[in-house]
């Protein structure tokens, strides 16, 4: 997936810079729910969006329902303009 295919909005990239920040989780589930600092995403909608593009994924595997850390693909580095692997922790 290129940068330019993907259209955000300000919402999206705002989640996905916390994402980025290593303040968001996800739960493993088909409709993957998002939590941001404990609390759960107040549009949801986003999140399913996130997920569904694949820019934002499970760090690691969990039971249906868990929620474990979430991590930014390379591709959602590459919307933001982020430099390094998925794997780093955006700083500040």
């Amino acid at each position: 997936m290129s940068s330019e295919a993907v259209q955000l909005n300000r919402r999206e990239r705002a989640t996905l810079r916390a994402v980025g920040r290593g303040r968001a989780e996800i739960t493993c589930s088909a409709e993957p729910d998002l939590f941001i600092d404990g609390l759960a995403c107040c549009d949801q909608f986003t999140a399913h969006r996130l997920a569904h593009l694949r820019l934002v994924i499970p760090l690691r595997s969990g039971r249906i329902g868990e929620r474990v850390p979430a991590l930014l693909t390379e591709a959602a580095r590459a919307v933001l303009g982020l430099p390094g692997d998925a794997r780093d922790v955006v700083a500040a």
